[in-house]
């Protein structure tokens, strides 16, 4: 098997013995960009000279006997909102086109100080804003199963980049499932963390109050062990939870007896593809097969989640993205009559439609006539949400259902019809709005696509997540089928 194809603890266990160096696995992650980038266009930005420097650095420690980290010298890829000090940051918008961050985002600090390798950076639905990658200035993304096919978004780029082998490991951002909605239709495991759980900074906001960095990876197993590197407290965000996290590499272990799950039936309720739901059937069943205790439960304000969602994201964005007005970063017009021309024309030409489409419905919602009627009502809404969560997991240990409510849909089949496109998220949003962490993970395909499976949390609880993925997936052979491209 190729290098590239391997998982990173696989690859971990290889440099250990000597059986390969970084500076090989390296090598074949870029050889593979080489051979299939003009058919995915994973990437915005490649970072080979640092790559190559940094793997150079985990070889010489491994040539004097040093003892190395569980990811040190896997090759990472970083969606492109994630800053990089003096590494082109641009959030696949022209606003931020030659954006060169003065910083480094604490979690991708926390890659560079567990000595990962940083291949490039991703692209992504502009200011992470979309469903499917194809709202990026720059171009589009292909799903690495069909070419035809979108690879999801907003974090499409770090999704393909995994599943095609042009990165071991990635990270995105999640809002309403970013994350996870690209990680089921790519074929690969993704995680949203706890609010609060993995630092925000560094991360170019979009709705302060959903937005939250997680991992994407080929197993459950390297996902442990990305969230052992990027959790934790940081005084940098005032978000961040102040909790000493456990090595999740703990959960790692085969075994769901006794353990409950719940499938709210507004999961599979209509509106989910009837294969999708077929392939959730046949992975509820191997669960109780494995000795979990299985039912279906409700959840009763589902249905108000995504209108909810888009009220509370498109305020917060119209708030965050008031600071791009061309003139202390970002996109000017060179031929401004004067400062109000400046600011109009900057935004307008800076910002791409779906974006300003966003600002306007959030600028409206919080408005002076309107912000009781939608904005306040909104927030209410998201608590009886969470009040639906709270209480199902005082029941449950963790909560099952599609991550998608289809596979992965073409090109251009849903760019004209924003609410069908809003609707990708419906079985990702909830958690969002609850702060509460999942993963995504494949459980089969449906006309050779992907199909993944969500598994939801208590709060800091990814320790029982990851147990009761990596054993449905010990299980299962699901994560070993990979796209042929």
């Amino acid at each position: 098997m190729d290098l590239y194809q391997l998982t990173a603890h696989r690859l971990h266990e290889m440099l250990v013995k000597k059986e390969v160096s970084a500076a090989e696995i390296t090598k074949a992650v870029f050889q593979r960009i080489e051979q299939v980038e003009d058919k995915v266009n994973s990437y915005i930005t490649l970072t080979q000279e640092t790559a190559e420097a940094q793997a150079a650095e985990v070889d010489k420690r491994l040539a004097a006997g040093e003892a190395i980290e569980p990811l040190a010298g896997i090759p990472v890829a970083l969606k492109d909102n994630l800053c990089t000090e003096g590494i082109r940051t641009t959030c696949a918008s022209k606003m931020l086109g030659d954006f060169v961050p003065p910083y480094t985002a604490t979690a991708v600090q926390r890659l560079y100080d567990a000595n990962l390798v940083l291949v490039g950076k991703t692209n992504l639905d502009e200011f992470a804003m979309g469903s499917s990658t194809e709202n990026s200035k720059f171009h589009l993304t292909h799903n690495p199963w069909d070419a035809e096919r979108v690879p999801g978004g907003s974090s499409g780029g770090s999704a393909a980049a995994v599943a095609a082998g042009q990165a071991i490991v990635s990270l995105g951002t999640d809002t309403g499932g970013s994350i996870r909605q690209p990680a089921s239709y790519c074929g690969v495991v993704g995680m949203k963390p706890t609010y609060g759980g993995v630092s925000r900074y560094g991360a170019v906001p979009f709705a302060s109050s959903l937005d939250q960095i997680g991992p994407i990876t080929k197993d459950v197993t390297d996902m442990a062990h990305m969230l052992n590197v990027i959790c934790g407290h940081d005084p940098l965000d005032s978000t961040s939870a102040n909790l000493q996290h456990p090595d999740f590499t703990k959960y790692l272990v085969n075994d769901i007896k006794g353990l409950k799950i719940g499938v709210p039936k507004e999961y599979l309720a209509e509106g989910i593809d009837s294969q999708v739901k077929n392939r959730i059937k046949e992975a509820i069943e191997k669960m109780t097969e494995l000795g979990a205790y299985v039912e279906e439960t409700s959840m009763p304000h589902t249905d108000y989640a995504m209108p909810a969602y888009y009220l509370l994201a498109t305020a917060e964005a119209s708030s965050n993205l008031a600071r791009y007005d061309g003139v202390s970063f970002g996109f000017r017009v060179a031929d401004a009559e004067d400062i109000v021309d400046m600011f109009k024309r900057s935004r307008s030409q800076g910002f791409g439609d779906e974006v300003k489409l966003r600002i306007m419905l959030g600028t409206y919602s919080l408005s002076a006539g309107y912000y009781d009627a939608y904005y306040l009502k909104a927030l209410k809404v998201r608590t009886l949400i969470k009040q639906d969560f709270d209480q199902a997991l005082e029941k449950y240990d963790l909560l099952l259902g599609p991550t998608s409510p289809s596979t992965a849909f073409k090109i251009g089949e849903l760019i004209n019809d924003p609410i069908k496109m809003y609707l990708q998220d419906i079985c990702t949003i909830p958690v969002n709005l609850a702060g509460l962490p999942a993963i995504s993970l494949p459980c089969g395909l449906v006309n050779n696509l992907p199909v993944g499976l969500q598994l939801i949390g208590k709060a800091f609880d990814e320790g029982t997540l990851l147990q009761a993925a990596f054993t449905f997936e010990q299980n299962t052979e699901h994560h070993r089928l990979r796209p042929e491209l």
